[in-house]
C-alpha cells in the first residue's frame, strides 16, 4: 500500500473520529442583561445581530429563569444544581470573600471532567476564593475554580466594581510585582490610593450617591472596597473584556481536537460600564447600550472562531444572563438619561433585585448547529437545570445528594420536548416566590417595596400576591383576594420545597 494512501486513510479515520466525538459545550453567561435588551427578544432601539443569529440556529426560550435576581446566588445555583437560598452565605459577596462552592461535591464542571472533557472558566467568578476573608493575594489563591472542577481558569475575583481589579489565572494574580504587594480591605482604607469620596475630581465617571462606589479609584473609577499595591497587575476597564475574549479563544483553540466545556462569563452590561473605545457612542443609549453592542460582538467572535476551526456543528452554545437588568447601579453613566425609549425588561415588571418576573426571567438561547431547529419555546426552565440536563447528556449518574433542585431539561433545551418544569422557586433580595403553571405566588414579607437607589420595584409586600402570568405577564393585577384557595395551596407548596419535602 502506498504511503500516500495510508496517509489518506489515516486522515479519513481521524476525521470520522473527530466528527463523532462528544459535543463541546460553551455556556455564555452575561451580567445584568435584561429580557428586553436583545433585538431577538423584541428590542427596537438596539440591534444585536450576532445573538439574533445564534437564536436563528436554535431554541429561544421566553420563560427561562435564573434562580435569583442577583449574581452570586444565580452563579452558585449553576455550579451546584441547588437553590442558593438553601445555603447560608450565598448572597452578593464582597471581593475578598471565601469560596462558597463546596469542593467535596460534584459540580457542573466536574461533571464534564468525569466525562473526559477539558474544562475552563473565563470571566467573572464572584463565588469567593480561599478559605477565609484574610488571604494572601500575593501567593496562591486557593481553593477556587480549579478546586471545583475547572482545569483552567482566568477570572477576576468578584465584579468589576469591586476591588481587587486584577486577573487571576489558575491560582495566581497575573503580572503581580512582588515588590508591590496587594492589600485588600472592605472595612478600612489601606495604602495611599485616592478614593472617590475624597477626590471626586479624579473620576472620569462619577459615582451615584449612596451606593458605595466611591472607595479606591482604579482607572479613574471609584470602586467598592479599598485596595493598595498591584499597580502593574491592575486591568483597565476598556481592555478587560477583550482580554477575556482572547483567553476564551485561546482555550477553544487549545482544545479544538478534544471535547471541552467552556464557562464564559461576560462582564457586560454590569457596572462600571466603560466599553472599549471602538464601541463608545455606537448605541446612542449611553455606555450601557454600548456595552451590549460589545457583548454581541464578542458572541459573534466566538461563533466565527468555531466556524473557522470546523467545530461549530459539534458545539452546543447556551447563552443567558445571571439576572435581570438595572440602569443606575452605582455610576452616572447616562444609562438613564440616554434610555431613548429602550425597555431593558421588555414587558416585564421589576428588574435586578426584584421578586417580579424581570428579576429572574432572562434571555436563554440554546444552539447546536445542525441539531437544533429554529424555534421559540415557552417551556418553564431554570439555569439550575443545567446540572441534571448535562448529567443526562454525558451519561454521568448523579449521587444522592447532588443537585437537589435540578431537573433534567435536556430534551426541552434541544427542542425535542416542550414540557418544561411544573414548579419553580424564584429568589429576590429578602424573600421567595413560586411559579406553578401559569400561577405565580409571592409570599408576604416586610421588605421595602422600592429600591430607591436603583429605582426598581422589588416585589415586596406585607400582603400575599398572586398573578396569572398567562394573561398578566406584567404582574399588574394581584388576584390574591379573588383566589384564596390558590394562595393557600401555593404557600403550602413553597413551604414543602423549603423543607425539602418536595
Amino acid at each position: 500500500m502506498s504511503k500516500i494512501r495510508v496517509m489518506l486513510i489515516a486522515c479519513l479515520i481521524t476525521s470520522v473520529l473527530f466528527a463523532q466525538q462528544k459535543p463541546n459545550v460553551i455556556v455564555i453567561l452575561t451580567d445584568d442583561l435584561g429580557y428586553g435588551d436583545l433585538s431577538c427578544y423584541g428590542a427596537t432601539k438596539i440591534k444585536t445581530p450576532n445573538i439574533d443569529k445564534l437564536a436563528k440556529q436554535g431554541i429561544r426560550f421566553t420563560n427561562a429563569h435564573s434562580t435569583s435576581a442577583t449574581c452570586t446566588p444565580s452563579r452558585y445555583a449553576i455550579m451546584t444544581g441547588q437553590y442558593p437560598w438553601r445555603k447560608k452565605g450565598t448572597g452578593i459577596l464582597p471581593g475578598d470573600a471565601a469560596l462558597i462552592v463546596p469542593t467535596n461535591k460534584t459540580t457542573l464542571p466536574s461533571l464534564f471532567q468525569k466525562a473526559g472533557y477539558q474544562t475552563g472558566i473565563v470571566g467573572k467568578w464572584h463565588l469567593g476564593l480561599g478559605n477565609s476573608l484574610e488571604k494572601e493575594w500575593n501567593g496562591e489563591l486557593k481553593p477556587g475554580p480549579n478546586e471545583v472542577g475547572f482545569d483552567y481558569s482566568f477570572i477576576f475575583p468578584a465584579t468589576a466594581d469591586r476591588v481587587p481589579t486584577v486577573f487571576v489565572e489558575n491560582h495566581k494574580v497575573v503580572a503581580l510585582d512582588p515588590a508591590d504587594p496587594i492589600q485588600v480591605d472592605y472595612k478600612k482604607i489601606v495604602g495611599n490610593d485616592p478614593t472617590g469620596k475624597e477626590h471626586p475630581e479624579l473620576l472620569k465617571m462619577q459615582s451615584s450617591p449612596g451606593q458605595g462606589h466611591n472607595n479606591t479609584i482604579v482607572n479613574g473609577i471609584g470602586r467598592i472596597g479599598y485596595m493598595s499595591g498591584g499597580n502593574k497587575a491592575r486591568w483597565t476597564d476598556e481592555e478587560m473584556p477583550l482580554t477575556f475574549l482572547s483567553k476564551a479563544e485561546e482555550f477553544i483553540e487549545t482544545n479544538k481536537r478534544n471535547p471541552f466545556f467552556l464557562y464564559y462569563t461576560l462582564t457586560e452590561p454590569h457596572v462600571p460600564r466603560m466599553p472599549s473605545t471602538m464601541f463608545k457612542g455606537k448605541s446612542e443609549l449611553g455606555f450601557r447600550g454600548d456595552a451590549i453592542l460589545q457583548l454581541d460582538w464578542t458572541v459573534g467572535e466566538i461563533m466565527k472562531q468555531l466556524e473557522y476551526l470546523g467545530i461549530a456543528k459539534n458545539t452546543i452554545i447556551i447563552f443567558s444572563s445571571d439576572n435581570g437588568p438595572v440602569l443606575d447601579d452605582g455610576y452616572q453613566d447616562e444609562a438613564v438619561t440616554k434610555l431613548n425609549g429602550h425597555t431593558p425588561a421588555g414587558v416585564l415588571r421589576g428588574g435586578k433585585y426584584s421578586l417580579f418576573e424581570a428579576g429572574t426571567r432572562v434571555p436563554f438561547i440554546v444552539s447546536w448547529q445542525g441539531k437544533t431547529k429554529q424555534a421559540v419555546s415557552d417551556a418553564l426552565l431554570s439555569q439550575v437545570d443545567l446540572f441534571s440536563s448535562f448529567s443526562k447528556m454525558l451519561n454521568i449518574k448523579m449521587q444522592e445528594n447532588d443537585a437537589s433542585d435540578s431537573e433534567d431539561m435536556l430534551n426541552v433545551m434541544l427542542g425535542k420536548s416542550t414540557k418544561g418544569r411544573t414548579v419553580l422557586v424564584e429568589q429576590g433580595l429578602v424573600s421567595l416566590a413560586i411559579v406553578e403553571g401559569n400561577w405565580k405566588y409571592i409570599e408576604p414579607n416586610n421588605g421595602q417595596a422600592m429600591d430607591m437607589a436603583t429605582n426598581t420595584e422589588l416585589g415586596n409586600n406585607q400582603q400575599p400576591q398572586l398573578y396569572d402570568l398567562s394573561v398578566d405577564i406584567g404582574e399588574k393585577n394581584n388576584l390574591a383576594d379573588k383566589h384564596p384557595m390558590k394562595v393557600n395551596e401555593l404557600a403550602a407548596l413553597l413551604q414543602k420545597i423549603r423543607d425539602k419535602k418536595w
